[in-house]
């Protein structure tokens, strides 16, 4: 799990109520069901008439990505490709088809697959390009759902905001009743900044990053079986695929020994 994401989330909740009881308010001033509806029910209406069913219906999957942490590891990926340039050094292209039984990851293993096919480079390289770029938008669609759902909630607050004033005006004979309806009214901006700010633009963000952090590894296993593909020496390939890392954590991946040599 992201303990960054849930941290967050649970320290920005709880200094909004920590603001609010310090200011001498209290929490049930701040509930209001009827601004919850307008603002995040009219955020979520207007979502589905712009984005398609299908990704709306995902929301709660892509809310679960955003929740766990990656599955993948840049420098277990880089290892594993030295060690299946190790082998294609060894033992030629033809025996990566027995090694890539110990591959897990799908993308990885069909690049492996296409070099003991024989597959030409240029083609190789289109193909898991393609993928790639198939995935980063495939990622950009749904990440578009929290980031449509964030533009969108203060625009229904400011709405529930002109639906409160309205109903205050409408009230103006009675002067006791000026000053709740207009705190009910500006409850849905409230409502409209803290969903739009703490929770769906964030999450947005958290997607791209976790979007990037993935196409940085298939963009090293391109790379990695590029090299594989053109006979270069593993040492070399470990060096080209580092250079895709930050420094610090280039240290953690340890130069392997090449086979027969």
């Amino acid at each position: 799990m992201d303990i960054g994401l849930v941290a967050g989330l649970v320290a920005g909740l709880v200094l909004i109520v920590f603001g609010i009881i310090s200011g001498g308010a209290s929490i049930g001033n701040f509930i209001d069901p009827g601004s919850v509806l307008i603002t995040v029910g009219g955020g979520i209406a207007a979502t589905f008439v712009q984005m398609p069913l299908g990704d709306m219906l995902a929301i709660g999957k892509l809310f679960g990505k955003a929740l766990k942490n990656p599955e993948f590891n840049t420098g277990q990926i880089i290892d594993k490709v030295i060690e299946l340039a190790n082998v294609a050094r060894r033992e030629g292209l033809l025996a990566l088809e027995e090694a890539v039984d110990e591959v897990n990851d799908e993308f990885l293993k069909k690049g492996v697959m296409l070099i003991v096919d024989g597959t030409d480079p240029e083609m190789v390289k289109s193909i898991l390009e393609t993928e790639l770029s198939n995935m980063m938008d495939r990622h950009s669609r749904g990440r578009s759902v929290f980031e449509t759902l964030g533009s969108l909630m203060p625009a229904f607050g400011m709405i529930g905001t002109l639906v409160g004033l309205v109903a205050m005006l409408n009230a103006l004979s009675d002067p006791s009743s000026i000053g709740p309806k207009m705190a009910i009214a500006l409850l849905t901006t409230f409502y409209g900044s803290v969903f739009a700010n703490l929770v769906f633009i964030p999450i947005a963000g958290k997607l791209k990053i976790k979007s990037d952090e993935e196409a940085l590894v298939k963009q090293v296993m391109i790379e990695g079986l590029l090299s594989i593909q053109a006979g270069e020496n593993p040492r070399i390939i470990e060096e080209k695929l580092k250079a895709f890392l930050a420094p610090s954590i280039r240290k953690t991946i340890g130069t392997q020994e090449e086979g027969g040599e």
